[in-house]
């Protein structure tokens, strides 16, 4: 009966902090995650989404030899955007403005050689 208690005890306690994921804000106030060894930034400007990169520290770090894309979802509309090199950044524009709550999903290379993906929300 013990263990039994124990270990639903132990469930309750850990289920809030297993579903928890702390989305950390960015030295320019957006979303920032881990993606390929460096950390992402979005912020969205009207039809502008910029993707600032960052190290460990959150020190800017150019973004010369970074590559990628974006997936903009906002309702049922998909657009996919090519990113662009600009200083410690990388910029893509859209059709539209983006909306409030529109999704982005970006793939995205290092000048290392690193890759991975990372979502966001507006």
């Amino acid at each position: 009966m013990k263990k039994i208690l124990l270990v639903a005890s132990a469930l309750l306690f850990a289920g809030p902090t297993l579903a928890q994921h702390v989305h950390q804000k960015g030295p320019n106030g957006g979303p920032l995650e881990d993606v390929a060894g460096v950390h992402l930034e979005m912020v969205a400007k009207g039809k502008t989404i910029t993707f600032n990169v960052f190290d460990e520290a959150n020190k800017p770090v150019s973004a010369a030899g970074f590559s990628g894309s974006a997936l903009l979802i906002s309702g049922s509309d998909r657009e996919t955007l090519p990113l662009v090199t600009e200083g410690d950044a990388l910029k893509a524009d859209a059709k539209t403005d983006v909306a409030p709550g529109s999704a982005v999903s970006v793939t995205l290379k290092s000048a290392a050689g690193q890759s991975g993906q990372a979502k966001f929300k507006n």
